[in-house]
């Protein structure tokens, strides 16, 4: 079984700064991509930023240049360092990773995380 849990979220005026973590945890054989999305109420679920196991990463338009996505893969641990918030970052953030089982290591997964509320406001 592999876990992934969320953590950094909160209320935060326009402008500031937050950092997420998500850790994964269980029978992990190894994990490729990471990343994160978000949902905003009424809205669907988009893709905020990925990065693969080598360190290559990729982001949403909205984001580039104010967000910055990295791991550590020695703690399966993925981070969402934010900056200059905006109100339309409001939304839940959701973790999420491929990953290998030790007890199916030939099969790939997608976990989630259950989700951080990040709020921008004044």
């Amino acid at each position: 079984q592999v876990q992934l849990v969320e953590s950094g979220g909160g209320l935060v005026q326009p402008g500031g700064s937050l950092r997420l973590s998500c850790a994964a945890s269980g029978s992990i054989f190894s994990i490729n991509g990471m990343g994160w999305y978000r949902q905003a109420p009424g809205k669907q679920r988009d893709l905020v930023a990925t990065i693969t196991s080598g360190g290559i990463t990729s982001y949403a338009d909205s984001v580039k240049g104010r967000f910055t996505i990295s791991r550590d893969n020695a703690k399966n641990t993925v981070y969402l360092q934010m900056n200059s918030l905006k109100p339309e970052d409001t939304a839940i953030y959701y973790c999420h990773a491929k990953v290998r089982p030790t007890s199916y290591p030939t099969i790939e997964y997608t976990y989630w995380g259950q989700g951080t509320q990040v709020t921008v406001s004044s």
